[in-house]
């Protein structure tokens, strides 16, 4: 009888990657919460191809709405009025192997035992075949999903780093996103296989980092969205409009981004912090100071004693740095 041919371990390693991506492939989806986050991942998921069973929102306008948005038969459901939704819907919603909870960080414990109790209620969780909960929060970790974690489901956290402003993005909204996946092994493993149906890039980090690692997300998100509206302020002092800075400062911001894709934050800085021009400097600060936008110069002092401190790690300009510290400080 001829030998057994071996598998070679990266057709193991590929089978294996295929076997959970086909599982996850396979499960039914049901998302509480339909914001935007919510909604644009209902809408690329139904595009990847899952089958989205309910969408939960806390008003029936809002859940039809989204439903409507995801299409492929979504139900919808109003997260305060399970007693009087069709008895199929609840049951399609529990019945779900995989729950996607992407409701404010704030709502989530609430949100959580609230559906913990409608799966009691129903009877289904304890001993039914694999079932997963994952969040959608990049703060909180995923042992707020634990009254889940009680009812038998492997529960987890999936975290895109991607700016969603529209609930119906672009058919690639999520390609080339990383996503930030957390929490019990077969939770993670299946959070990481919907990230690579996306076109995304999962990474890890320990639950306790979630705070430190959203910090991170709001300042090179948020934060630079509030500087940039900043910026348009105070191309408006000069006399330029709203919509006219926008178009002004994007290209600009669009070329900062692209450097810094290609080089580190200390090479990609540009402008008087980076050539060390102290009189420049000192023409901003009085700028605003005589259009009393106290503010905006606080602001600006905060974060260029930041960019000193930054440009001060090549070779450019080490001298000028003591001087516009000084104008920075006072």
């Amino acid at each position: 009888m001829p030998a057994r041919k071996r598998l070679h371990p990266k057709s193991e390693t590929s089978r294996s990657s295929a076997s959970r991506l086909k599982l996850a492939k396979g499960l039914r989806i049901s998302i509480i919460g339909a914001g935007r986050m919510g909604t644009a991942l209902g809408v690329a998921l139904g595009r990847a191809g899952y089958r989205i069973e309910v969408i939960v929102t806390k008003t029936p306008t809002n859940a039809r709405r989204a439903a409507k948005l995801i299409g492929g038969g979504a139900e919808a459901l109003a997260e305060r009025q399970p007693a009087n939704a069709p008895a199929v819907t609840v049951s399609r919603l529990v019945q779900s192997e995989l729950l996607l909870i992407s409701t404010p960080d704030d709502a989530l414990e609430a949100v959580v035992a609230r559906l913990a109790g409608m799966i009691r209620r129903a009877g289904t969780g304890r001993g039914n075949a694999q079932r997963f909960a994952l969040h959608t929060s990049g703060a909180v970790s995923s042992e707020v999903l634990a009254p889940l974690r009680a009812l038998g489901y492997s529960v987890g956290s999936l975290h895109p780093l991607v700016s969603v402003a529209d609930a119906a993005p672009a058919h690639d909204a999520f390609r080339g996103a990383h996503f930030c996946v957390e929490g019990d092994q077969a939770a993670a493993r299946v959070a990481r296989s919907l990230v690579k149906e996306l076109g995304g890039h999962p990474f890890t980090i320990s639950r306790e980092a979630k705070p430190l690692y959203h910090a991170a997300a709001t300042v090179s998100s948020g934060h630079v969205t509030a500087l940039f509206a900043l910026a348009i302020e105070m191309l408006q002092e000069c006399g330029v409009t709203e919509r006219r800075a926008r178009r002004i400062l994007a290209p600009l911001l669009k070329s900062t981004v692209a450097n810094l894709d290609a080089q580190s934050p200390a090479e990609a800085l540009t402008g008087p912090f980076a050539r060390g021009d102290v009189a420049t400097v000192g023409k901003h600060l009085a700028a605003m100071k005589a259009r009393k936008m106290t503010g905006a110069a606080d602001l600006y002092s905060a974060l260029g004693l930041r960019a000193v401190r930054l440009a001060q790690t090549t070779k450019h300009n080490r001298r000028s740095a003591k001087d516009i510290k000084k104008l920075l400080s006072r």
